[in-house]
This record gives structure tokens, C-alpha cells and sequence, in this order.
């Protein structure tokens, strides 16, 4: 096991976790490579997986599962990110790694992964809603943050809870709206 500390409040150290066999029908996730994180940077532990077509093999895409809590992860850069290969796109194949990362998300802590990505950018965010993701709140990027240097000022921010039998997250009070008048 890779070990290195994990960014955030907590000050256990990292062990990465035998992610387990991720199939969903035509889409199967390889484990291509663990990446320990460079706290200096900011950077988490990540997961680094390969999307595959179960039967044929076929590179479909990518999808990342990043192992952390601070402010860039939580705010800006998400915990999953993904890329589906244009010619394969319209399967779901990204919505439904989402999903299958759950369970290895929950055994490292996190009840609530965050899933970022840019308004102007429909098709990850209706994948975010096919993988059960419910939209927060547009942020600004800041332009300390490496997102910002890459181009990115704005991020759409989803939650999607590792337990499916969690209760959705309440609404905040100063969203609420009187009732009955």
C-alpha cells in the first residue's frame, strides 16, 4: 500500500484500497495508476482509472476519484472528474463511473463527493445529474487557484451522496420559503 497524508482536517495517513472489480454492464474500470497527491501543491491522492467497454476492451475514457478535503477540491475542482472519448459519447458511460466509485469513496471517509464542472458545459452537467448529483451553486474560481491559470472562472458544483439511502441534505434556513401565506 502507497501511503502519504491526506490533505484536509484530518491527520491519519493515506493508504490507497483495493478499489474491487467496477463493472456495470458494457463499462468496466481499470485502475491504471494511484497518484500519492503533492500536499506542497494542494494536490489530493487520486485514483486514476481507465473506462473500458467489458467485452471489447475499448478505451471509452477517464475518470478520476481524488482522495481529499480542501478548499480547491471542495470548491473548484471536485472530487470525480471525468472525460468520455467523443466517439463513445451518449452512453452514460461517465454518469454510470460516477456511480461505481461510490462505494470506494465511502471506504475512504466521504459521505459527499463534489463534481465540478463549467456552466457552459450541458453535457457534464446532465451527467451530474444522471449520476444522481443535485446542483449547489455556481462559484467563481479565484485567481490564486490553478483552475484560473488553466481559464476557468466559474464552476458549477454538484453533491452526490455515497450512501443512497442518506436523506437529501436540507435545504439551507436562508433558502426557505414561508409557508401557507
Amino acid at each position: 500500500m502507497m501511503t502519504s497524508s491526506l490533505l484536509g482536517e484530518r491527520d491519519e495517513p493515506f493508504a490507497f484500497l483495493d478499489p474491487g472489480l467496477l463493472v456495470d454492464g458494457d463499462l468496466t474500470l481499470t485502475l491504471r495508476i494511484c497518484l500519492p497527491g503533492d500536499p506542497a501543491r494542494g494536490w489530493a491522492p487520486s485514483y486514476e482509472f481507465e473506462m473500458r467497454h467489458t467485452e471489447r476492451g475499448t478505451l471509452l475514457g477517464h475518470i478520476s476519484l481524488r482522495i481529499g478535503e480542501n478548499d480547491h477540491l471542495l470548491l473548484y475542482a471536485g472530487h470525480i472528474g471525468y472525460e468520455v472519448l467523443p466517439e463513445h459519447r451518449g452512453h452514460h458511460y461517465a454518469a454510470r463511473a460516477c456511480r461505481l466509485l461510490l462505494p470506494l469513496a465511502l471506504r475512504h471517509g466521504l459521505e459527499t463527493v463534489w463534481i465540478t464542472c463549467d456552466p457552459d458545459n450541458w453535457a457534464s452537467r446532465r451527467t451530474c445529474e444522471l449520476a444522481g448529483a443535485r446542483f449547489v451553486e455556481i462559484v467563481r474560481v479565484p485567481p490564486s487557484d490553478v483552475l484560473y491559470l488553466m481559464g476557468h472562472r466559474w464552476k458549477c458544483r454538484y453533491r452526490l451522496d455515497t450512501r443512497p439511502w442518506r436523506k437529501p441534505h436540507p435545504e439551507p434556513l436562508a433558502n426557505a420559503q414561508p409557508k401557507g401565506r
